[in-house]
């Protein structure tokens, strides 16, 4: 295997880097692009949620990879490299893999068990497969991890403490004040999060939904879905009617991928002005960058309640015996997984050696030719039938055992003894790293957490 994960998140970095490091949908295309053409990268997919950014790249050199994946995303936040190795990590090989499976099963989401993420890894691998920037490797590496996520959350109750983000982000504006029943929302984003966020507010008995976005088609849109999926009322303004929204609003949730603040210091405050005296509003800004101009949280009557206080909210977590059962699945997936992609590494070994049995076969029976010219047509025949009855069956046993073999850890020594006897591939195959030969990589980028800690 040659996957190599670079990645920075909620657990290696405050929000203030995740924010330059944030990842947009009209930056993946172009951060892609530059990382193709890079010497060392043959595949790449980027994972961007408002929580982490994670590049995952099919590279033909551990070290050389690193080195270019490591300078763009350094280039693209406008962070020196030494600034970005302080809180990125990195993965390798099997420990790649690993990573993805537990991403994908809301084991290393901020919120233990959080589903969205599913749908941002499948929106990643999408991107990379349009872009014809993922191959056979990202491929089969996307997949499972995807179907690994959806095993994990229909067998075990992993996602019962909170399904995302937001709900936790409305528990917090519920201490702050109360009962969320027959109140005010604005939703300021139409994307992904803005949908979750509709359903959630709907589920807490939120009484009407005002949907803001920049193009008012779109918000109308997920309008009609909370009135039509979710039976509560809505409406849709665009942005140049934010202040009007706000002035209405006991409660805000923004997440909208801009670059720079949707929600000024001055909205706020105009908003405030046009409300009823002792108006209180809580601001939940999911957005990454920022949503929220941070000295909005100055403002007498308004509570901000950010990514960074999310990271500390102890409800961000899931029962033990639910992530325990969770990461025994990821751990035999992960095996299943692994088993496979050493299977699929010898076959073309095993292929060779057939297609080597086949040429001899075949220069064998040219001889024969001319050495028996003479020899009739049915006997011919019938010496090329036994000789190759004969070369496959001392070749079936052999390629079988070969396979099984392969599927265990260190079995691509056997592929690689077969290159060697038969004379398949001159020289030895070229030594892969171990995940944890790569743990000790302090002056490339730091190995940063351990794992999926939940």
């Amino acid at each position: 295997m040659s996957i190599l994960l670079v990645g920075i998140s909620h657990r290696s970095a405050p929000v203030a880097v995740l924010e330059k490091v944030a990842v947009t949908e009209d930056d993946r295309p172009k951060l892609m692009d530059r990382m193709l053409k890079s010497q060392h990268v043959s595949e790449v997919m980027i994972v961007s949620t408002c929580n982490r950014v994670e590049v995952y790249a099919v590279v033909d050199a551990f070290h050389g990879g690193l080195a270019e994946i490591g300078d763009l995303l350094a280039t693209h936040a406008d962070l020196s490299l030494p600034e970005l190795t302080r809180h990125a990590y990195v993965r390798y090989s099997e420990a790649a893999a690993e990573h993805l499976f537990a991403v994908a099963s809301g084991l290393d989401s901020m919120v233990v068990g959080e589903q969205q993420v599913l749908s941002q890894i499948r929106a990643a691998y999408a991107a990379s497969d349009a872009q014809q920037a993922a191959g056979r490797t990202l491929h089969e590496l996307a997949q499972n991890a995807l179907r690994v996520g959806k095993r994990v959350h229909s067998e075990t109750g992993i996602d019962r403490a909170g399904a995302s983000v937001v709900s936790v982000a409305l528990d917090r504006a519920r201490a702050e004040i109360g009962d969320l029943t027959g109140r005010t929302a604005v939703v300021v984003g139409a994307g992904a999060m803005g949908g979750l966020s509709v359903a959630h507010l709907a589920r807490a008995g939120i009484g009407h939904i005002i949907v803001v976005n920049r193009t008012l088609e779109r918000a109308q849109r997920l309008a009609n879905t909370a009135v039509s999926m979710h039976g509560v009322t809505a409406s849709a303004r665009d942005l140049t009617d934010l202040v009007g929204a706000l002035a209405a609003a006991d409660i805000v949730i923004t997440s909208t991928g801009a670059v720079g603040a949707v929600v000024t210091l001055a909205d706020a405050h105009r908003a405030l002005n046009s409300a009823p005296a002792g108006h209180r509003m809580v601001v939940c800004d999911l957005g990454l960058p920022r949503d929220v101009d941070p000295a909005v949280a100055g403002l007498p009557d308004v509570t901000v309640i950010d990514m960074e206080t999310l990271q500390r909210d102890p409800a961000a977590g899931a029962a033990a015996d639910d992530t325990t059962a969770a990461r025994a699945i990821v751990a035999e997936e992960l095996s299943k997984y692994l088993a496979s992609q050493r299977v699929a590494e010898v076959t073309p070994t095993v292929a060779a050696l057939r297609q080597r049995a086949a040429d001899v076969v075949e220069a064998e029976l040219m001889r024969l030719e001319s050495r028996l010219p003479d020899l009739a047509d049915p006997e011919r025949a019938e010496v090329a039938r036994t000789v190759r009855r004969v070369v496959d069956k001392l070749l079936h046993a052999p390629t079988v055992r070969v396979k099984q073999l392969a599927s265990a850890p260190g079995g691509g020594t056997y592929a690689e003894a077969l290159r060697e006897l038969f004379e398949l591939k001159p020289g030895a195959a070229q030594a892969v790293a171990a995940p944890m030969e790569v743990a000790g990589l302090g002056d490339d980028l730091t190995s940063g957490n351990e794992g999926a800690s939940a």
